[in-house]
């Protein structure tokens, strides 16, 4: 379940010169002084009692950004956005409390920035090295931990990262690049997904994967709010966690998660800081037990389409039905090589579905199955996994299973509208799923591995449609990993 991390940076622009946009993917122009502020936002979902972390602490030592989006880490197209933190590094908990307006802490004081089209950002954090020179460090010697529901510290692992910066590419820019404009106040949200960061190795070690996205956002009007109910008698459910996701569509037009929250007890649920644009939301669960062990849900799922921050949902409707549906299988990883081999890769697996009626394409969050003992072992909350070689992978490719936990009928939707809800729910079949799922270098800070990092099925195991009833969706054969 997601929640996030958010740096807002408010951009003051004055004079404006043009130079252009080069075919290269970098496009910049000169200016006056540029005031630029960095703040912090949003705890996540996975604290304890709802999750397994009691805390997350992250070590910032600098924020920088490039009109380039093809810039190598050390390219000098970068701008400084956080000169003071090289000297005073911050150390920020993930999942600490937020104030009034969202925001967890500031990072730091204004630099000077020249206006343009920023295509790739980057967050350093302080290697271990630097653990023991951390004012009050949260994390004994080590400058990035995990703290569990015990109050025990772990490491937080990083490979590239602490060298190369968490790279947040254009493509997951909100419209592909995020614009500073002559003579205009402009604020950058950087959303830190902290429950889909964080791995737990096979030997009880934790690692960072990191997923971010960033958009441009008010520090005013930035919130969408509203309340999931039950569509027979319009009550709250309290039979379990409800998950919340904010989604925008990515280049092919298909909805992914950018934020994701819980309902509160009154099932109320709000997005804060949201960066401006059209947003869809999405709302799912809770799961339930059926027949005392086997995982079941009593609701659809329910969407308001084209809503924006400064808006609200009202009430969202999800219809009770029997249960839910597992879509599980198998992907693969191997390398490039003349005599191609096994190799590990990191994955982000997600369940997609098409609106009846040449509707959008909306990435169905997992109903949240905490405590539920029967799930399968393959269950990942937010759908994170990692190949490796053994178990039931065949010879000479790294695998994992996954199962993903998702409605067994069409959605409850309707269009947002300022006048109030008409929500409607498709009866047609079958309910059709897709399975997506994208490939990543461990350690890498994000970068997209093998030949088509990204691949989704459609089909079953016997090559008939991937539907609610289904299960089984043919393997992913992911080929030319590094």
């Amino acid at each position: 379940m997601r929640k996030v991390l958010s740096l807002v940076v408010g951009m003051a622009i004055a004079g404006l010169i043009a130079i252009g946009c080069s075919s290269g993917g970098s496009s910049a122009t000169s200016t006056q002084a540029a005031a630029v502020s960095v703040s912090l936002s949003d705890p996540a979902t996975c604290q304890a009692p709802n999750g397994p972390y009691k805390a997350v602490y992250v070590t910032i030592t600098d924020v920088k950004a490039s009109t380039n989006a093809n810039a190598p880490a050390n390219d000098p197209s970068f701008v400084d956005l956080t000169p003071n933190l090289a000297s005073s590094p911050m150390q920020v908990n993930l999942l600490g409390p937020a104030g009034g307006q969202c925001f967890l802490a500031m990072l730091g004081s204004k630099v000077e920035l020249q206006a343009g089209n920023y295509q790739q950002i980057r967050i350093i954090l302080a290697p271990d090295s630097q653990g023991a020179s951390i004012a009050n460090n949260q994390c004994g010697n080590y400058a990035n931990c995990v703290v569990t529901s015990n109050g025990t510290a772990h490491d937080l692992a990083l490979s590239s990262e602490a060298q190369t910066g968490l790279k947040i590419p254009s493509g997951q820019i909100a419209n592909g690049q995020f614009t500073v404009a002559a003579g205009q106040t402009e604020d950058l949200d950087i959303d830190f997904n902290t429950c889909s960061s964080i791995i737990q190795e096979g030997n009880g070690t934790y690692r960072l994967k990191p997923v971010l996205h960033a958009g441009e956002m008010s520090t005013t009007s930035t919130s969408i709010n509203g309340t999931v109910v039950s569509s027979l008698g319009g009550k709250p459910i309290t039979s379990g966690p409800v998950v919340v996701a904010a989604e925008q569509k990515d280049a092919n037009g298909i909805d992914r998660i950018m934020m994701s929250t819980l309902t509160d007890s009154n099932g109320n649920f709000v997005f804060c800081p949201l960066p401006a644009g059209t947003y869809d939301i999405v709302a799912v669960g809770p799961a339930s037990l059926a027949n005392g062990t086997v995982p079941g849900v009593a609701y659809s799922a329910g969407v308001v389409l084209s809503i924006q921050p400064g808006q609200t949902t009202g009430n969202i409707a999800l219809v009770p039905n029997t249960q839910e549906s597992l879509l599980n299988g198998l992907v693969t990883t191997q390398n490039g090589a003349a005599t191609p081999a096994g190799i590990s890769a990191d994955l982000q697996l997600a369940a997609l579905q098409q609106l009846p009626g040449n509707g959008p394409t909306i990435t169905v969050p997992q109903l949240p199955m905490t405590g539920i003992t029967g799930a399968s072992t393959a269950y990942s909350p937010d759908g994170t996994y990692t190949t490796a070689p053994g178990g039931s992978c065949a010879a000479n490719v790294d695998c994992v299973n996954y199962a993903l936990y998702v409605p067994s009928v069409w959605p409850n939707v309707e269009t947002y509208q300022a006048s109030g809800s008409q929500f409607s729910q498709s009866a047609s079949t079958p309910v059709n799923y897709a399975v997506d799922a994208e490939a990543e270098v461990p350690g890498s800070g994000g970068t997209l591995d093998c030949s088509s990092p990204e691949m989704k099925v459609i089909t079953t195991t016997a090559g008939g449609p991937l539907t609610a009833a289904s299960g089984n969706a043919a393997t992913i054969a992911f080929t030319g990993c590094q």
